[in-house]
């Protein structure tokens, strides 16, 4: 089957996207965008399961994140594109395979702006239990709405000042951490080795679900990418972030879940129940650390609404821009897609207000749709970047400014690596439920960029 060649894009109103996020916002944004709420809070409910082990399960997932994060890199940095992932799989598989990758993640993204909404917005209400939540969620979705109308560079300077806020945070924790196991933090007491005694105490099966819980812990690595094509230099910008990617999953994740496993004992109930960092610092004696935590798992919140509604705007611009959307949502004015913007936005405060109106079936279905989305985009991210590094190889090699390693062999080892996942969650009930829910919206989306592709190469 032959490449797909990609038409010239079409500006859906004469204006195109600014230039104005500059270097500081990419490096920051690529340090703090893997430092998501999903590290602080779900991390808990993996440890109780997995033990000790979840280190192995941060590790193998990060693994396979670092490969994927590659694959991307070296496409983002050959064909700079708000697209990101969406833009390549069409380049590579065919204008339905950017369809399908594309809205999907738009869904997915949307989808999460409300559920982080609600999260921030719960933290907000437990400090202030006399305001309704809902107040909470409408005025952060206006802020940051608000936000990204205006300019990139506001969606910048914000990434940027939450980035540093958690990154700060997270290493203050690792350095505290090291101190006491290493018996030389004041007034603590190092456990030594006493909580590491048994590896897998639920066996294989709890393994494997500290391992799913892992895997969905690193949504929004894409982000980087997205953003890249608003910087000042794309290519400088995706490399750097991209080569720095495996140290900040090693040091950000699989370091904090050490840290965690050895100073608090695994089946703690305060580990689940105030989530791992929380539990930690209470073990360390550190005063306020729960309110703390509080205070950093609100800024990574605040931080991934953010990221969402920027990266869903800007999928959303692509697809248009690519013809493969409603021309009214790909209008652009002053370098900013304000239609798209608005789009996300309330797409992302209905999902809040089905949280309220039906929270025991339509939210439920819905989180349900998007519970696997990432692992398709990545499996499509896969497969592009074997077509097409054959196609920058042999057309114009001096665009491959990353390069993917040992390829085309480690691109099939991820690929394994995802089917492996899709096998896992298969075999958990409470995940077949998501997979199959992804898999028929997938379905759905492709049999419908299908037609449109059939429909284009008619006319």
């Amino acid at each position: 089957m032959p490449l797909t060649t990609v038409e010239t894009p079409t500006e859906t109103d004469g204006a195109s996207l600014s230039h104005g996020l500059k270097q500081r916002h990419l490096s920051m944004i690529a340090l703090g965008g893997v430092i998501g709420a999903g590290l602080f809070v779900g991390s808990g409910a993996g440890i109780a399961a997995a033990g000790p082990s979840i280190v192995i399960a941060y590790a193998l997932s990060g693994l396979l994140v670092m490969l994927v994060m590659r694959m991307l890199g070296e496409m983002s940095a050959a064909y700079p594109s708000s697209g990101s992932f969406s833009s390549h799989a069409e380049r590579a598989i065919g204008p339905w395979a950017g369809f399908t990758a594309g809205w999907a993640f738009w869904v997915l993204l949307c989808t999460a702006v409300g559920l982080e909404g609600i999260g921030a917005a719960q933290i907000v209400h437990g400090w202030l239990p006399g305001t309704p939540e809902w107040a909470w969620v409408a005025l952060f979705m206006v802020v940051f709405c608000g936000t990204n109308l205006a300019a990139v560079k506001n969606f910048g300077e914000f990434e940027f000042w939450f980035a540093a806020l958690k990154v700060g945070a997270i290493t203050l924790f690792l350095v505290l951490g090291v101190l006491a196991l290493a018996g030389v933090l004041p007034g603590t007491d190092s456990p030594g080795g006493s909580h590491l005694t048994e590896l897998l105490p639920n066996g294989g099966e709890g393994l494997v679900i500290g391992l799913l819980a892992s895997v969905f812990a690193y949504g929004g690595l894409e982000t980087v990418t997205i953003a890249a094509a608003e910087s000042q230099d794309p290519v400088r910008g995706v490399a750097r972030a991209v080569r720095t990617a495996m140290w900040r999953i090693a040091v950000f994740y699989v370091g904090s879940m050490a840290v965690i496993v050895a100073l608090v004992p695994w089946d703690s109930p305060e580990v689940v129940e105030n989530g791992p960092y929380v539990a930690a610092l209470d073990r360390l004696g550190i005063p306020g650390a729960g309110q703390l935590m509080n205070v950093v798992v609100l800024v990574a919140l605040l931080s991934a609404m953010n990221a969402n509604i920027y990266g869903a705007s800007r999928i959303g611009y692509s697809l248009v821009e690519r013809g493969q959307g409603p021309k009214w949502l790909g209008r652009v004015s002053g370098g900013v897609p304000r239609v798209a913007v608005l789009a996300s936005s309330v797409f992302g405060f209905l999902c809040v207000l089905l949280s309220y109106w039906r929270p025991d079936d339509v939210f439920a279905w819905l989180l349900n749709m998007i519970g696997a989305v990432i692992l398709v985009v990545w499996i499509f991210i896969a497969v592009s970047q074997l077509r097409l590094r054959r196609r920058l190889e042999r057309e114009t090699p001096e665009r491959l400014a990353v390069r993917m390693w040992a390829f085309p062999w480690l691109t099939w080892v991820a690929l394994a690596g995802m089917a492996t996942v899709f096998v896992l969650m298969a075999r958990e009930p409470d995940t077949r439920v998501q997979l199959y829910s992804t898999g028929a919206m997938t379905l759905v989306l492709a049999a419908a960029g299908y037609a449109w592709q059939r429909a284009r190469e008619r006319r």
